[in-house]
């Protein structure tokens, strides 16, 4: 796995625990930082995801929500909204990677840690926002 896998991954462990929690995501995100250096820092591309989505946390979810079709956010699997928002900011406000990245790896991530639906569910929706995120920003 690429590093930005492996931050992609990180992100999406503390996007997925925040909201089990019912915890702010950048408090979780802050205290994972200030753990003891016997941990692993987290990449700076976590950070960056993980802020990226707080930040623009109503944006993404109407996103999300607007191009769902029948599938409100409460209804999609945890793993599933986690994984969408941190790749919808990556599509959205990050122009640093090229769209079938972000979409491959969340599709990846989607096969290896959600249900068996998820990775067609994640890549279709990804897609759409794809296609029409120069409206969205």
């Amino acid at each position: 796995m690429s590093a930005r896998g492996k931050a992609r991954k990180k992100a999406l462990d503390i996007l997925f625990e925040a909201e089990q929690r019912g915890d702010n995501a950048v408090a979780l995100l802050e205290q994972r930082i200030a753990a003891p250096t016997t941990q692993t820092p987290l990449p700076d591309y976590t950070v960056q995801i993980v802020r990226g989505v707080v930040g623009n946390w109503v944006a993404i979810n109407e996103a999300l929500t607007t191009y769902s079709r029948d599938w409100p956010l409460d209804r999609m699997p945890s793993v599933d909204r986690a994984l969408l928002r941190g790749a919808a900011w990556e599509l959205i406000y990050n122009d640093e990677i090229d769209d079938p990245v972000v979409i491959s790896e969340a599709v990846r991530l989607a096969g290896a840690l959600s249900t068996e639906q998820s990775p067609k569910f994640v890549g279709g929706l990804l897609n759409k926002l794809a296609a029409v995120k120069q409206t969205l920003v």
